[in-house]
């Protein structure tokens, strides 16, 4: 199996919604740099309408997993500074602390996985971070960093990916916060 991993731009926009129309209608937009203040997500239409505008600005940033042209997964990776005030950090990661000395470190988050269900566990979210790592190196960023669950649950609650795969890549344990863990990798 040929897997291709391309970084999100604009000119993906129409493979991204499609992948997410057809397996995850979430579209990711609660891992974005817009400040969530306000604004209502609770429908797929809304939600969809969000993504266009997030892609077509870089507010949503990450990488898509292609195989034979088609997009079978998905990696959202966002400057974490830029993402402190959206939705998906006050709701799943407000436990995660926000040290002062964090603040001068140039941190790639890692916020979600999403796989298309025949094509889990065949490496595709390996693939994905190693780009993710691989691109943050090139980009001057310091660390990565991933919010896992300490417990993996199942693929809805575990978006984030389950610890064994940060272990396996290289990261530590930066801190342990509620259920997550938060993990680094240094570059």
């Amino acid at each position: 199996m040929d897997i291709e991993i391309r970084k999100l731009t604009v000119e993906l926009l129409e493979d991204y919604l499609l992948f997410f129309d057809t397996y995850e209608n979430c579209y990711c937009t609660c891992y974005s740099s817009d400040n969530h203040e306000g604004k209502d997500f609770s429908k797929k239409e809304t939600r969809r309408k969000h993504a266009v505008q997030y892609v077509s600005n870089g507010m949503i940033q990450g990488y898509l997993a292609y195989s034979d042209n088609q997009v079978v997964g998905w990696c959202n990776a966002n400057d974490r500074k830029d993402c402190l005030k959206c939705e998906g950090w006050k709701v799943m990661l407000s436990s995660v602390s926000i040290f002062e000395s964090d603040l001068e470190v140039k941190i790639k988050s890692v916020f979600c996985f999403t796989i298309a269900p025949d094509f889990r566990r065949k490496g595709i979210s390996a693939l994905l971070l190693e780009q993710v790592c691989e691109d943050a190196a090139k980009d001057g960023f310091d660390c990565v960093e991933a919010y896992p669950n300490k417990n993996f649950i199942d693929t809805f609650h575990d978006h984030m990916g389950p610890v064994e795969l940060y272990v396996k890549y290289g990261f530590v344990t930066h801190e342990e916060a509620g259920d997550k863990v938060a993990m680094r990798k240094y570059l």
